[in-house]
């Protein structure tokens, strides 16, 4: 009896131990997708080698002896960083450094002339007015960094963008940051990541890098984190929608002037709206009878108003109109629009 509970015992013990082994994450060097000289001119071979041998290596190996042995080796990289405030400063800076240079080796890209998605473009715009002032904003943001860091391009919680910089190898993902986000674009700045071909001028690092840039991966990102909208792909229902709204919510507090001046370009995306393809997934003998609808009555409306209806009529034949939006609205989904 003794030798098999003896026996069971050591399974017991091989168990654990070999549990143990499945909790324990071994850090490693990412492939880096390319050659070492891909990124020239922007980057030289010596500093791409070095920066990913000796720099990079060097924050895996450091990474893997922190948290080697303790309950940290079974968290995942995200989730050292998001709770990074609260373990050693050996685990901060080096979890840092094999995460920011990890996303740094996927944005970059010897592929040439690399655009961002619709969809990022679309918020680029709208936050910044276009790719050139971002740009702007990111290597102002860069270049101000003082000393050692980086600068980044993230989503945050309301799933917008946001350009930071922090020092070292702080990112945006960490509690320790002021703007928390997600990263999906990252410039390092530290000296070893442009000094022996830039010497001192980070300035010409940071206008030579956007060359390099690989925007398809930015945008995978970006992609990836903000979720799509149901109407994204019918953008003619959603620019009719725009001017919609524009001039039927000041009709709602009797001021009529929007609707007066702008019928025409209500009635012209209507027209727009009812020639387009509509998306597969709402493509229906109802919201076709619907949209053809919508396009015959902004006609009507922009016709009342050129002879110079009564505004009761014009409101009238407004509202209607709404309606018939809605009808579409709630044709394709439950959503309610505003």
């Amino acid at each position: 009896m003794k030798t098999i509970k003896y026996a069971f015992i050591g399974l017991l013990a091989i168990f654990s131990i070999s549990q143990n082994a499945k909790a324990q994450t071994t850090h490693s060097l990412p492939a880096l997708g390319y050659e070492f000289n891909a990124l020239e001119p922007s980057i030289d071979a010596q500093t791409m080698e070095i920066h990913y041998t000796k720099h990079h290596q060097g924050y895996v190996n450091n990474l893997n002896k922190a948290i080697q042995g303790t309950e940290l080796a079974a968290l995942s990289l995200e989730d050292l960083l998001k709770n990074v405030s609260k373990y050693p400063v050996a685990v901060r800076n080096n979890a840092g450094g094999h995460y920011n240079h990890t996303l740094f080796w996927s944005i970059l890209t010897p592929k040439k002339a690399t655009e961002p998605s619709q969809r990022l473009m679309k918020a680029i715009n709208e936050q910044f007015g276009g790719l050139d002032s971002l740009k702007l904003l990111l290597s102002d943001a860069a270049s101000k960094r003082f000393g050692s860091g980086w600068a980044w391009l993230s989503v945050n919680s309301q799933n917008k963008l946001v350009i930071t910089s922090t020092a070292n190898q702080d990112n945006p993902l960490m509690d320790v940051t002021d703007k928390q986000g997600v990263p999906i674009l990252g410039i390092d700045v530290w000296e070893h990541a442009y000094y022996l071909k830039y010497q001192n001028k980070r300035g010409d690092y940071l206008s030579a890098i956007w060359s390099v840039i690989n925007w398809e991966e930015v945008s995978k990102r970006y992609e990836n984190l903000v979720p799509k909208g149901k109407f994204d792909d019918w953008s003619e229902l959603k620019e009719f929608h725009k001017v919609m709204s524009q001039t039927f919510h000041p009709s709602e507090e009797g001021n009529l002037t929007p609707i007066k001046t702008r019928s025409a370009e209500l009635m012209e995306k209507a027209e727009i709206l009812n020639n387009a393809k509509i998306p597969a997934e709402f493509d229906t003998k109802e919201v076709k009878a619907a949209v053809k609808k919508l396009a015959a009555d902004s006609k009507k409306l922009h016709k009342r108003i050129q002879n110079k209806a009564k505004d009761a009529d014009i409101t009238k034949d407004l509202n209607d109109l709404h309606d018939v939006f809605h009808q579409i609205i709630g044709l394709c989904s439950n959503e309610a629009a505003h």
